[in-house]
Parts: C-alpha cells; structure tokens; sequence
C-alpha cells in the first residue's frame, strides 16, 4: 500500500484521492470507512491486496525455510476466505467471546459501536473458524492463560 507501489495505485484508482494523507500514504481509517459500508468495495480491496500479500508471504516462508526456520507463524485477515489454508500447515482459531471482542476494539482503536457492527458483519460465523481451523485458543479472559495455550500449541507441533 506503500506509495509508488502497484496496490497503492490501484487503491487510489479505485477508491479515489480522498483516502489519501497529505505524504500520499493510504488514510486507512478513510478507506475502512468505505469499505466497511460496502460489501462491493471491500471485495474490491480485497481482490486488490490480497494476490499480493499472498506472494509476499510466500516469499517471507521460502527465506525462513532456507534459514532452517521450523515455525513460521502468519496472523493475517481473510484467512480463511483467501485460502491460506494452501500454503499454511495448519489454521487456528483465537477465539474471543463477541462482547469481550467489542470491549477491547472500543479500549483500544476507539471504534465505535457503529464502526465494530460493520466490521463484524464481513466476519464469518465461529461455526465456520471452528470447522475450518485445526486448533482453537480460547482468548477471553487473562492474556497469561491465552499464551499457555499457545506455548502448549507449539510444544504439541513437535520439536522446533
């Protein structure tokens, strides 16, 4: 999204100059503020970072894997619904209770219900991340006990 980069040009084409700062960075509250109203136009987004993205994490694996790197772990949007599935060994799913999800969006990005309602609507259902992922991390409560079960995780994956 960086300017002077193919998806920056496209986003600027697509969505206009009004998403842009002053420096011509992406004003990403901007462009969230269209796209999480318009289904249309977040697929649009989406068609426009995610082929790329894709590559640059396939990339990203290829170096670590010639490094002799034996974890390589990805935290991305769309996951699922990009496929990562492809080229990840294993999806999980950290899971986070629905009120406590809006407790921390409003503590710390400051959304507001509105802005969390519309977000919330292009996610998918839970049923679908625990059908889709291998492993599931309960993340409602204490960050100590989410970190436990991600230590446990990793140490059931085998040495690395």
């Amino acid at each position: 999204q960086e300017p002077g980069q193919e998806g920056h040009r496209q986003i600027v084409e697509t969505f206009g100059a009004d998403v842009l700062n002053e420096d011509q960075t992406i004003n990403r509250k901007a462009l969230g503020q269209i796209v999480f109203h318009d289904e249309e136009k977040l697929l649009a987004l989406n068609s426009i970072m995610h082929p790329s993205v894709k590559v640059a994490i396939k990339n990203a694996i290829k170096e670590e894997q010639e490094k002799g790197t034996k974890l390589f772990v990805l935290e991305a949007a769309l996951l699922i619904e990009e496929h990562y599935d492809e080229i990840c060994d294993e999806l999980w799913y950290i899971y986070t209770d629905e009120q406590i999800r809006r407790e921390r969006l409003k503590e710390s990005r400051q959304y507001s219900d509105e802005k969390i309602n519309a977000i919330m609507a292009t996610q998918l259902s839970e049923a679908v991340f625990r059908k889709k992922c291998q492993r599931v991390i309960e993340n409602s409560g204490d960050f100590d006990v989410t970190a436990k079960q991600i230590d446990d995780a990793i140490e059931q994956l085998g040495e690395i």
